[in-house]
């Protein structure tokens, strides 16, 4: 028997380092390659490890609730000797450098400019605990701060001092006036007797932290248009039943509401751009996240390449990405790659609310109820219509008010002019 080392994944794009939610597995238990040992959550995704060989767990080396980074140890297996021969040929290179990296190796990382490439939860526990990352030695790749070096200075309690130019008055202010972490450690919330304490899950902290970063990176403003989609109600509640028959699923308003948004979309490509720094990336894909509420989480899942679905095809992807998502089937790549956030509020009975940016996306658009209203027609007459908002929250260092202005002008007279005439489900 040999003993093999089974590290942290790369779970997504830009993820560097994952928190052992649930360990699957238990010392002494035999699995076979690919068998999921782990449930794990990152900032982006939540994904099960698998494991790289067939053998007997021999040590779980991470606890439940630890956040390991990329490349690190999370447990030990026994292997067949011949096993770990062929496991080792499959190797990646990117793995064999992690494991195998020699002295010469960690001088050239430790001069890459690695030490200023903070994570969420890094940047999290900084912010709470008032620490000059600055003043942090890391002990990650090519210097790289992590959340054990972080904890590491709260658990000694001796908080370096910011250095002499980050104690000028403006910066300390605009410090004090960031928002807090939705996620304090507790200390200035008092527990009475009767109260209810709830721990935070992994998929709660991800979720806080993405909304934490968003508010504090990203300058949030605002706006709202009134639809009147009386003709969109008449024609989908026409169609309806006939639909369901045929496809063997519901023909929801929402779908339409999608559609509309491409295709505005198509016209007013800026708003599918996102913030990158120094530049401004504006995707060529159209890719709509919607998001996907269950009774412990949400999730975000992807329509991907959306302006070539009808809004048929629409429907169905919506109605599947749900079900995925409630019965805990959603994959981690089916969450990824969205460029613009329709979020369907209404469901809820809302009729005005403000969305928090999907980070790094430069926009999201919340749909509310359709209610009906007294409105006064072109003729002065007054008439009950059904009436809908539709409410923008946008990144104003990507996007002002007059390309909004427009788009929303345009997603509105796509969805007043749907009609049995002049549109197709197909």
């Amino acid at each position: 028997m040999g003993v093999e080392k089974i590290l942290m994944p790369q779970l997504g794009e830009s993820v560097t380092e994952g928190t052992i939610e649930k360990w699957l597995v238990e010392v002494g238990d035999t699995v076979n390659k690919y068998d999921p040992i782990a449930e794990v959550n990152t900032d982006k995704v939540n994904a099960e490890v698998p494991s790289s060989y067939t053998g007997v767990i021999k040590e779980l080396v991470a606890g439940e609730g630890d956040t390991i980074e990329v490349g690190e140890l999370v447990c030990y297996i026994d292997v067949e000797g011949g096993a770990a021969v062929e496991e080792k040929q499959e190797e990646s290179t990117g793995q064999k450098a992690i494991e195998n990296i020699s002295e010469e190796k960690k001088e050239q990382d430790e001069e890459q400019p690695m030490k200023r490439r903070y994570s969420p939860a890094v940047l999290r526990l900084a912010q709470e605990n008032d620490i000059d990352l600055e003043q942090v030695s890391g002990s990650g790749k090519g210097g790289r701060i992590t959340r054990k070096d972080i904890q590491k200075v709260i658990d000694s309690g001796e908080i370096p001092e910011p250095k002499a130019e980050q104690k000028e008055p403006e910066p300390k202010q605009e410090k004090a006036e960031a928002p807090k972490s939705p996620d304090p450690k507790g200390s200035e919330v008092p527990v009475a007797e009767g109260d209810i304490e709830i721990p935070v899950t992994g998929v709660r902290r991800a979720i806080a932290n993405n909304m934490l970063r968003s508010k504090h990176e990203a300058p949030h403003a605002w706006t709202m248009v009134e639809v009147d989609v009386t003709n969109l109600v008449e024609y989908r509640n026409g169609i309806k039943d006939d639909f369901k028959k045929k496809e063997g699923y519901g023909l929801t308003f929402f779908a339409f509401f999608v559609k509309a948004v491409v295709e505005a979309l198509k016209e007013f490509p800026q708003m599918n751009s996102m913030w990158a720094g120094d530049k401004i990336v504006q995707k060529k894909d159209i890719n709509i996240s919607i998001a996907v509420g269950t009774d412990e989480s949400l999730f975000v899942p992807v329509i991907k390449n959306a302006d070539e679905k009808s809004i048929k095809g629409i429907a169905r992807e919506v109605k599947e990405l749900a079900q995925r998502a409630k019965t805990g089937k959603l994959k981690g790549e089916e969450m990824q790659g969205g460029t613009f956030t329709v979020n369907n509020t209404g469901s809820f009975g809302s009729v005005q609310s403000m969305g928090i940016i999907n980070y790094p996306q430069a926009a999201i658009l919340q749909v509310e109820s359709i209610v009906k209203r007294p409105v006064v027609m072109n003729n002065g007459m007054i008439a009950v219509r059904d009436m809908v908002n539709l409410c923008l929250s946008l990144d104003h260092r990507v996007l002002d008010g007059m390309i909004c202005g427009k788009f929303l002008a345009r997603v509105k007279e796509n969805l007043e002019t749907i009609s049995k005439e002049n549109t197709s489900i197909y």
